[in-house]
């Protein structure tokens, strides 16, 4: 082999291990595209007690936790802003999420339905990094949800609906319309959701409750079609698949 075409073949693999260290220079399964530790963003999660919910974040309890902003990822088709809170308890978690809009895109009428079609807030939980299993929860404007359980094995994952989802396995959600009415095709100034998750929903996933210095992995993410446009948000950075959990960034419980 000449000189030249050594010395081209090992600024290939140089630049490889150096500057695309996540991709390694080839195809790789999306859950494979780990991030460093070091550059995973965190956020402390504040108690709570219980409190009922409004669906527009008035209710006390939400002063005691700040606002995080989502980021707009790739190819925005909009640039509404989109942003959320969240707080725990001795029984659950909470969430509160709240974006700008110009139009509701929302026509499904039922719980499990493909929600990510149209506008929705999503949050993913994975409690315990030993196992590739992990919670997703999303929310429309119209008020119904898609909570599914997802086991993700090297990049193949499908969501398995919970069983006997009733009493205290049950979510509470409520949701507001600001500047325009729930109805798809409605003009709005924005829409936001409130979401208590009880951790009897989350049962057998381990750390769960979660406790003082207790630490999850998670994100969220929004999704928004307007004028056959799409957008999304994230909160950690992940790649082309919101499944790429070992993107997520950590939740550390105060």
């Amino acid at each position: 082999m000449q000189f030249q075409t050594r010395m081209r073949i090992a600024a290939v693999v140089i630049g490889c291990v150096f500057t695309n260290s996540i991709s390694f220079c080839g195809q790789q399964k999306a859950d494979d595209n780990a991030v460093p530790v070091a550059n995973q963003v965190r956020l402390t999660v504040r108690g709570t007690e219980d409190f009922e919910l409004t669906g527009d974040g008035s209710a006390d309890a939400w002063t005691e936790a700040t606002w995080i902003d989502l980021n707009r990822r790739p190819n925005a088709g909009h640039d509404y802003s989109t942003r959320f809170k969240t707080l725990y308890s001795e029984t659950g978690i909470y969430f509160l999420f709240d974006g700008t809009d110009s139009r509701l895109t929302a026509t499904m009428q039922d719980d499990f339905d493909d929600l990510y079609l149209e506008d929705v807030f999503e949050v993913f939980l994975w409690t315990d990094e030993s196992l590739p299993v992990y919670f997703e929860y999303e929310i429309s404007p119209l008020d119904k949800e898609l909570p599914i359980l997802i086991p993700n094995f090297g990049g193949h994952f499908m969501g398995w609906r919970p069983w006997r989802y009733e009493g205290d396995r049950k979510t509470r959600t409520k949701v507001s319309i600001n500047g325009g009415s729930a109805q798809s095709g409605s003009p709005i100034r924005g829409w936001s959701a409130e979401v208590f998750i009880p951790y009897a929903l989350l049962n057998p996933l381990k750390n769960v409750p979660p406790k003082s210095g207790t630490k999850w992995r998670a994100n969220v993410y929004r999704i928004d079609y307007d004028d056959k446009k799409m957008t999304q948000w994230d909160w950690a950075r992940v790649g082309p698949s919101f499944h790429e959990y070992k993107g997520f960034g950590t939740f550390v419980f105060e």
